[in-house]
């Protein structure tokens, strides 16, 4: 039959090297990255497993064997971030992010920029080659990143600028929150994906574009922002003061298409998210299961043999296993579509990761008040899941608008993804909702 959620032999040997990994590189240092107060001192700690993760394949995992990566599918690679994010959530995003600096460069840059960007970090043999992903900016009025795509003149979001002087861009603005981008001194990764704006003049679809800023690059500075979840990833505000980038470092393809790599970028990393969310989701259930097997509550037995737990646990396992196999979904039609599933990639992102509050929650409550002690996992799994639904372009500001665009346009088959046929995502499906009165090509909506 064409449907088989088997897993082949080549992927339980996927997922059972990753869950080793988890198990014996990452758990031993996870919860003192988590507990550690200072940022950039969490993320130090967790170098040494990052320096495994290299020598291991796992941290360029994603990209293409032609240019030296592990040339893993979406789905191979989903099934690992599983393992890896269910011990460590914050260290997937770092692998997570080193996809998001360098895919776009396969996706849109010259073969001279592929060599030069993707072969470079997989060829790699230091151990701490990192790549960051800058596309967040601190909020304006108007502006702010969830408008990046808005029609100009009225607040298109990114205000990080790049002016073409000579044979440079002189970049000049503020980012906030992107991962990876300070490197593990704060002095900037080896190179960092930055999206900015090139045609002041232009609205979002037409007027961004992305540059690859290398580190030691003069002009730009970083500084760690210290989040309540995910310690183990870190997250920087960088500030451009007249740095200057080659006009070489611009990827040629998303010259004037910003926009289009920012939610390619993000329907590539729905499904990764959204396994993360079933990863916490999953720890969870486990804690809570075994804590249920043995603790009795002063009753003569455990309190799994009792209705009101097992309905609540049997509810949370039903509601990880459908969010796993949603995420095997969106990771095989982006297999299937060329990297493409800006719809799907968001309704698994959205999907999953609201389910996951929901989940630990319901965890802690078979637990009861003991959930709170900080000896046990639950307050850690319980800022993880409010984390998710707000990071990776969050549900509200990007991701759902990325589904409304594609669910207003015309040419849209509400069968496709049911069907697996391809939803060709273009500019037309932007900038919705982001200035009230406009439909998504800008124009005033006609007031019956």
């Amino acid at each position: 039959m064409a449907i088989d959620f088997t897993l082949t032999q080549k992927q339980k040997d996927i997922q059972a090297t990753a869950r080793e990994f988890a198990r014996e590189v990452l758990a031993p240092v996870s919860q003192q990255a988590d507990e550690e107060p200072d940022p950039l001192r969490a993320f130090q700690l967790m170098k040494p497993a990052y320096a495994e993760a290299c020598k291991q394949g796992i941290a360029f995992s994603m990209l293409p064997k032609e240019y030296g990566g592990g040339g893993m599918s979406n789905v191979d690679f989903v099934i690992a971030a599983e393992e890896i994010q269910a011990v460590d959530p914050g260290f997937g995003t770092t692998v997570l992010v080193n996809g998001l600096g360098l895919m776009p460069v396969w996706y849109y840059g010259t073969e001279e920029q592929k060599e030069r960007f993707i072969r470079t970090a997989t060829t790699d043999t230091s151990g701490e080659y990192l790549v960051g992903y800058a596309a967040s900016e601190p909020p304006g009025s108007p502006g702010g990143t969830a408008n990046f795509d808005a029609p100009a003149g009225d607040g298109a979001g990114m205000a990080v600028t790049a002016t073409l002087d000579g044979d440079e861009y002189v970049v000049n603005g503020r980012k906030y929150w992107p991962c990876n981008v300070g490197g593990w001194d704060n002095r900037g990764a080896n190179v960092n994906l930055v999206v900015v704006r090139t045609d002041p003049a232009a609205g979002g679809t037409t007027g961004l574009s992305a540059l690859m800023v290398e580190r030691g690059t003069p002009g730009v500075s970083y500084r760690s922002i210290s989040t309540s979840a995910q310690r183990s990833a870190p997250n920087c505000e960088i500030v451009f003061d007249n740095a200057r980038v080659p006009a070489a470092n611009a990827i040629e393809g998303a010259k004037g298409n910003g926009d289009l790599l920012i939610n390619r970028n993000f329907a590539w990393s729905g499904p990764v998210a959204g396994i993360g969310a079933v990863a916490v989701a999953r720890a969870a259930y486990e804690a809570a299961l075994e804590w249920a097997r043995t603790y009795t509550g002063g009753g003569p037995r455990p309190i799994i043999q009792y209705q009101y737990p097992g309905y609540v646990l049997g509810d949370v396992a039903a509601k990880i296993e459908a969010a796993r196999y949603f995420c095997w979904k969106g990771a095989h039609y982006l297999d299937q579509h060329d990297f493409h599933g800006e719809m799907l990639g968001a309704m698994v992102k959205i999907h999953c990761t609201e389910m996951l509050f929901d989940c630990v929650y319901k965890c802690m409550q078979v637990v009861g008040v003991n959930s709170m002690d900080t000896r046990h996992p639950f307050h850690r799994y319980l800022r993880e899941a409010s984390l998710l639904p707000l990071y990776d372009a969050g549900n509200f500001g990007m991701q759902r608008r990325r589904v409304h665009g594609v669910m207003a346009d015309p040419s849209f088959n509400p069968r496709a993804v049911m069907d697996d046929e391809a939803i060709h995502f273009t500019k037309a499906m932007e900038g919705i909702d982001t200035v009230p009165g406009r439909s998504t090509n800008g124009m005033p909506i006609p007031v019956p």
